[in-house]
């Protein structure tokens, strides 16, 4: 099964993700189809905290991807009012 899902990367106590499209066997920071994007917690001032291409989100989602329910908040949060 194909899974959009974080991999945390950044150094101790400045943590950094990045929003991965996998195979839910590999491991959470492992090998990786496609990055969509990332997530930054600890952004600050004029820093983007969450940025993702949302027309690839669509097509990974119309080919079966299933998100994890972390990035399906994140997702949730920061989709732009239309």
């Amino acid at each position: 099964m194909v899974i959009i899902r974080l991999a945390r990367g950044g150094s101790k106590k400045r943590p950094f993700y990045s929003i991965n499209v996998c195979d839910s066997r590999c491991r959470r920071d492992g090998r990786f189809i496609e990055r969509l994007g990332y997530y930054n917690p600890m952004a600050a001032g004029q820093a983007v905290p969450f940025s993702i291409k949302a027309d690839r989100l669509a097509y990974w989602q119309s080919q079966g991807a299933q998100l994890s329910d972390t990035v399906a908040r994140l997702v949730k949060e920061h989709k732009p009012a239309a």
